[in-house]
């Protein structure tokens, strides 16, 4: 039987590393020369298989929950990767968004966790989306309001915005139902009818956060066109494609290369609708030749071995 943990992570990681030599290509440059298989060197001049600041945290995390939930403990493995290279893949921190540099600078200088992330309107990128996933593990069986409590808690570790936190949860509820066995179109679905029921118990999202995320939270998302999905670093940009592809999209490999291929912020994207098609797909439906070359293959599959024990899926 596949694994959900396995499938998740090198799912991420590997859809991470086929984003990093093309990240910030545009669009129309990918459209005439699309990524088609693991390429090297590029935007940041690494070797073929190498993942970015998307992996390292969302690895920083699963390390954190096979020790015990604790954000102070996640906060020191962020303080440790920016500053000292922890789970980098070649030794050398190479890409990092500004607000999430900016938070693990307050979160070295003794800032609470939970306050450490900006709560500005224009501090909306991607960064806690893309290191999310893990979280699922361990709250996958909490009632809804504790679910998105920690959500809260972690994305504010480095975006503390109502929008970034509800692309969050939003994405993790959309994980869970995969994680149950939904097809990705009824876990979207199941999802948004429980999240929106949520928002509005807790009258949680006002009238301009709701405009924001009506494609997603109205369910329209399935049949925007893909002219209108982006790549771009925006955490609701992100969210959409992950969703819209996963429906969209019958492999694993095509999943992440459609991500990919939208251009800008290219590792993001393919990381988290990797995530989300490696737990879907199984981590046996991703290319072995793409699995073989992936960095520090062996200390992901030990944290992913430590994970399944601890959480016995």
């Amino acid at each position: 039987m596949t694994s959900p943990i396995k499938g998740a992570l090198l799912g991420l990681a590997v859809g991470d590393a086929l984003g990093v030599p093309v990240e910030f290509q545009s669009r129309d440059l990918l459209t005439r020369y699309p990524v088609t298989n693991m390429r090297e060197y590029g935007t940041h001049g690494q070797p073929a298989g190498t993942w970015s600041d998307d992996s390292s945290l969302t690895f920083c995390l699963a390390e954190t929950l096979v020790k015990g939930y604790s954000l102070q403990d996640l906060a020191n493995r962020f303080i440790n990767w920016r500053y000292h290279a922890y789970w980098t893949a070649h030794g050398k921190v190479f890409d990092v968004g500004n607000a999430t540099n900016t938070a693990i600078h307050f979160l070295s200088q003794g800032t609470p966790p939970i306050v450490a992330g900006s709560t500005d309107e224009d501090s909306n990128g991607n960064g806690s989306l893309m290191r999310i996933l893990p979280l699922l593990f361990y709250i996958r069986d909490f009632d809804i309001n504790d679910r998105y409590q920690h959500v809260r808690d972690v994305s504010s570790m480095t975006h503390g915005h109502i929008r970034s936190i509800a692309c969050c949860f939003i994405y993790l509820e959309v994980a869970r139902h995969i994680l149950k066995g939904d097809q990705p179109a009824d876990a979207y679905l199941t999802a948004i009818r429980d999240v929106n029921k949520y928002f509005k118990e807790k009258d949680l999202l006002n009238k301009t956060e709701l405009e924001i995320l009506a494609p997603i939270l109205s369910g329209s998302l399935i049949n925007t066109p893909v002219s209108e999905i982006h790549g771009t670093g925006y955490v609701v940009h992100t969210l959409e494609a992950a969703i819209w592809i996963l429906v969209h999209t019958k492999t694993y490999a095509d999943a992440v290369l459609t991500a990919v291929n939208l251009g800008n912020d290219t590792d993001t994207t393919a990381a988290v609708v990797g995530g989300l098609a490696g737990m879907h797909y199984g981590w046996e439906e991703i290319p072995a030749e793409w699995l073989n070359i992936l960095a520090g293959k062996d200390r992901i599959e030990e944290l992913i071995a430590n994970l399944q024990v601890k959480f016995k899926i």
